[in-house]
């Protein structure tokens, strides 16, 4: 069986999974399970864990596709693996070492802290806040990727409002109003003669957001087509 990130990796097969997300793309079962394996769609009530790869732990339990998330769970994801789990509205790609607090209430989640690695969220209504090692970032139904480093982190709005600030000093901040990846940044440590500086987009794609906002039944807000067939927007 095929796994996510194949599904992203593969140009047919990232084009196909664009169609069938968007809903404009109508096969058979059996035609879609030879073609990718599975398709997405929202997880059932009681279920947190939609794909898990390699060395993945919740509060240093070895995690299964039956495992529970939510406030108050510590996530980590070791060499070679990837976790791709719902919490209530939001949902969230975790790539390979990384580590992630999160806090809220039952599975509303309200803030979380990513303390290394990398992190790909989809958040439904509400405030939230996200936590890397330098910056706080503000949130409200967004689509979010940050790569939490000890020097710097990488921030991009794939859509939607955000305040990003400096962690130690709310006084250094920017919003950005994004549409699709529009003005991505990266948030320097104290020190630095310029905290918050424009970056390149990287390392994630369109194909992963839409899966994940599949999972808790949303579409992304923007035409899965703007790619050439083969384009897999990861650089």
């Amino acid at each position: 069986m095929s796994t996510p990130s194949e599904d992203a990796e593969d140009p047919r097969r990232a084009f196909l999974l664009r169609a069938l997300a968007a809903g404009l793309l109508v096969t058979t079962g059996f035609a879609q399970a030879q073609i990718l394996g599975r398709r997405p769609q929202p997880l059932p009530v009681g279920r947190s864990v939609y794909e898990v790869t390699g060395a993945v732990t919740v509060n240093n339990q070895p995690a299964t596709a039956e495992t529970r998330i939510g406030a108050g769970d510590r996530v980590e994801v070791g060499a070679g693996g990837q976790l791709i789990f719902v919490v209530g509205s939001d949902a969230f790609l975790m790539r390979e070492n990384s580590r992630v607090d999160l806090a809220g209430n039952g599975f509303v989640i309200n803030s979380l802290r990513v303390l290394t690695g990398a992190l790909l969220s989809v958040f439904g209504s509400g405030t939230k806040r996200v936590m890397t090692s330098t910056a706080a970032v503000g949130i409200r139904g967004t689509g979010l990727y940050v790569e939490s480093e000890p020097d710097r982190s990488y921030v991009c709005t794939c859509y939607g409002d955000v305040l990003i600030s400096a962690a130690d000093d709310t006084n250094i901040s920017e919003r950005i109003v994004s549409k699709h990846h529009d003005n991505p940044r990266y948030v320097l440590k104290p020190g630095a003669a310029k905290r918050i500086q424009p970056a390149p987009f990287i390392n994630h794609t369109d194909v992963e957001l839409a899966l994940i906002e599949t999972l808790v039944g949303r579409t992304p807000p923007f035409s899965l087509f703007d790619q050439d067939y083969g384009g897999v927007r990861r650089y």
